[in-house]
């Protein structure tokens, strides 16, 4: 999308055309809004990026456990755990480069953010404790790190718009990832310290890029993923929430409910991927009543928060379910 998105939406956007997109690149989605929020207003269309894999299950996961706790969700954590079968696990090399290209270009982002000029959104309830980049989970006896999609910055967008465009209460979000045991760690960090190494440089970038299998242990590759692969792969994404019952002061004492929800589906690049994208595509036909009032850029979860999104997605394969009762 970094180098191929912006045709597309800026076509849209003058013939007067909603589009939506599978992006997982916070620069180019970010960006779009920027440059052409007001104009998509003015045509009343609505641009609605990451609407794939990222970041539809976190995002509208968010909202679904909002939805489902009694009382006030004030912080919620999400923990994505892909399991592949004896063929393992395949990724096209596309987002892979998207990954290089991302973390190269990082200090544009932070520049781009500065020229947006986010309002600041308020801290409610228990402020969210911030993890450590790894750590240990007792729930999934696994080790954890830190989600290093987009995630993050679509929830904190749909977050923000929700809060000042409709006055709903914001949640708080970590997104993190299982990553296995002790032997998958070591692994993982002698490959991300090279990643980390290699993308600040031209040459380095050119090395990732040309030869993905191997700086990625064979998880991304030119050819993606086999029929096999993608049939042995899928995802769960556990979301534990927390928050205050009807008539607890959110600033006041510690969150006294919690709750547990889960989305789980199969193949999250090339089997949820398109399942979304398209459950998403027909909200925007079909449930026009219940999008917001006005055309724009939006995040997945500000355009469909009040459609029938989830229950189209818990149809079609990707379930979303609550696991554990609110508890006081």
């Amino acid at each position: 999308y970094r180098f191929f998105g912006e045709p597309v939406v800026e076509a849209c956007v003058e013939n007067g055309a909603s589009c939506i997109d599978i992006s997982g690149e916070p620069q180019f989605l970010e960006g779009m809004y920027l440059k052409y929020n007001e104009r998509a207003a003015e045509k009343g269309v609505y641009v609605i990026g990451s609407c794939g894999f990222d970041s539809i299950p976190a995002d509208m996961g968010v909202l679904y456990t909002r939805d489902k706790l009694k009382g006030t969700l004030t912080a919620v954590e999400s923990f994505l755990s892909v399991k592949s079968g004896p063929e393992g696990l395949g990724v096209h090399d596309g987002t892979w480069k998207s990954a290089v290209y991302g973390l190269a270009d990082e200090a544009n982002l932070k520049k781009l953010r500065k020229q947006i000029g986010y309002a600041p959104v308020p801290v409610v309830g228990a402020k969210l404790k911030k993890r450590g980049f790894m750590f240990y989970s007792p729930e999934f006896k696994e080790y954890c790190i830190t989600f290093m999609g987009s995630d993050g910055s679509v929830v904190k967008r749909t977050q923000r718009y929700l809060y000042t465009e409709l006055q709903e209460t914001p949640v708080q979000y970590g997104a993190y990832v299982t990553v296995g045991g002790l032997g998958s760690v070591i692994k993982l960090m002698f490959l991300g310290m090279l990643f980390l190494l290699l993308v600040k440089f031209n040459f380095g970038r050119k090395l990732l890029t040309k030869y993905p299998e191997f700086f990625s242990a064979g998880c991304f590759t030119k050819k993606g993923p086999t029929q096999k692969q993608m049939d042995g792969t899928s995802f769960t994404m556990t979301f534990f929430g927390e928050g205050y019952s009807e008539g607890q002061d959110l600033q006041n004492g510690k969150p006294n409910v919690k709750i547990c929800t889960e989305v789980k589906g199969p193949e999250p690049g090339y089997i949820a991927t398109p399942i979304a994208m398209v459950q998403a595509a027909l909200s925007l036909l079909e449930d026009t009543a219940s999008l917001p009032k006005r055309g724009g850029v939006y995040s997945p979860g500000a355009a469909f928060s009040k459609t029938k999104l989830i229950d189209r997605l818990n149809k079609r394969g990707v379930e979303f379910s609550v696991i554990s009762k609110p508890e006081v």
